[in-house]
Formats: structure tokens, sequence, C-alpha cells
């Protein structure tokens, strides 16, 4: 067990947005599991209290603590609504997630609620994955999930996900998709290239773009950032024509910048803990 004093860090609030599926607290702690790590962690007077094996370069690269946040709130502190959240949930980072398991994270969380997607990826683990400590398992690789037998995937609640599951993995097990060519390319390609796969939008690419390839100009939009955009930017007249998720897209990565990834979370978040926030 060791300690980090990382610089401007909300442990609690990075855990909790809703960005990442495999943490869950109890008391002051969150227990997680990171590849083939189980990981607990706990923060007391700004210091990040680490039970791991992992190194502290490895907890730097996958909380961004490389990200110049006071330069990305000056660049995305556009309006009342987000100098709120940012104010009040100071210290949120967006994480680097694994691609390949944040693909399928996301692929899962269609139409559903956070314990509902938690409940989904922890029974594809237990079934396909390995145990690493009573209880916690890794995530299933591409190979496995690929020649995963239907009526097994069935069986963790995948529903109508379960075929494009699938077929997302024999993609990644062939090679047909190299995930990491992604990083590589521009946002919008990386896109295009996602969206190729079954039962892939752009609300689910932009998430695994922004979460796991770092392309900070993703915006995700869903029902809550839809929501916020129609109630606090109604007036402009942009919006008399732009009703469409994608059209939503297109104005947060033009109104906020290129760090609108961050935008979008941290306006995600207000709206999920407190609903529409009065800014008077």
């Amino acid at each position: 067990m060791y300690r980090l004093k990382p610089y401007l860090f909300n442990l609690n609030y990075t855990l909790d947005c809703g960005q990442v599926f495999r943490w869950e607290r109890e008391g002051n702690w969150w227990t997680g599991v990171v590849g083939d790590h189980v990981i607990r962690l706990s923060q007391e007077n700004g210091q990040l209290i680490i039970d791991s094996t992992l190194t502290p370069e490895f907890f730097s690269h996958y909380f961004r603590f490389d990200d110049d946040l006071p330069s990305i709130y000056e660049s995305i502190n556009r309006d009342l609504l987000i100098d709120r959240a940012i104010r009040k949930y100071q210290g949120l980072r967006l994480i680097r997630q694994d691609p390949w398991e944040c693909l399928i994270s996301y692929m899962l969380a269609t139409a559903s609620s956070i314990p509902t997607i938690q409940r989904r990826i922890y029974l594809l683990s237990r079934t396909f994955g390995q145990e690493i400590e009573p209880g916690y398992f890794t995530f299933p690789d591409p190979e496995t999930l690929a020649n995963a037998d239907p009526a097994a995937l069935e069986r963790c609640k995948l529903g109508f996900r379960a075929p494009s599951i699938k077929a997302a993995a024999e993609e990644v097990a062939s090679g047909e998709l190299d995930l990491n060519v992604l990083f590589r390319l521009e946002y919008k390609y990386a896109r295009e290239r996602l969206m190729r796969l079954r039962g892939i939008g752009e609300k689910v690419a932009d998430c695994v773009l922004l979460f796991a390839f770092g392309k900070l100009e993703a915006f995700p939009v869903d029902t809550h950032i839809k929501q916020i955009i129609q109630h606090y930017h109604i007036d402009d007249n942009y919006f008399e024509t732009c009703t469409s998720m994608s059209c939503m897209g297109d104005w947060g990565r033009k109104y906020f910048g290129q760090y609108c990834g961050y935008a979008q979370e941290y306006l995600y978040y207000q709206k999920r803990v407190e609903g529409l926030v009065s800014l008077y």
C-alpha cells in the first residue's frame, strides 16, 4: 500500500460519474478490476491511497494526471451551467480505459441503467473471464467471446445485444478490426470505423473514443445531454432546426472546442446527480 498526491483530483467524482463500470464503493474505499488486477483505492486529505501492486506510473496514466485541468477548465468554461459544474465537481478526471473492454461495455450500455450495465459486465466476466480473487474476474478476451456459445451469452442477460457483441469479438479476434489503429486515426475517421460495427451508433462510438482512445473532441449525446441542451439553449436559433442527437454532438464540439469531452462529462454528472439545476 502506498500514497500519491495528485494535483486537482477527486477520486469519488471520477469513479462515480458513469464513465467506467467495474468500480464499487464501500465506505471510503473503492474496489475495481483493471486488467488482471483487483485494485482498492481511497482518498484522504487530497492523498490517493493505493492498495495494489501496480506502479504509480500506471495510476498516473489511468487517471490522466497528465491532463492540464486548469487549462481545460479555462477552455470549456463557456457559460453559467458549465461554470457551476466545474466549480462543484472540480477534480473529476476522465479515465484511460482498456479499448477492448470499453468497446464491449458501451455496447452493453445501450438503453440501460448503470446498475444493469454493471450486472451484465459482471455476468460476462464471471462466465468467460478468469477468477483473480473470490468474486472478481478478468474481462473476457476477444477470442473467448468470438467462440462463445450463443446460449451462454444469452445467460449473461445481454438480450438483443448478444449477436452484436459476438460479431464485434469476431472482428477484433480475426484482426479485421485492429483497435490500436484507432489511436492513430483522426477522430472522425475513428468514429466512422467503429460505426461499421453492428449495434454501434454515434453515441456509443463517441463514448468509446472519449474514454478509451483519448479523443477529447468526442461529445457523446444521450438523453441527459439532450435534455440539458434543450433546457438551457432552447432560445438559440440554431436549435430550431438542430433537434437530432447527431446535430447536438456537432454543436457540442463547436461550442466547447477541443476539450468538449470533458465538458460533456461534467454536464452529464451534474445532471445525473442533481437534475436540471437552477442557475439563479
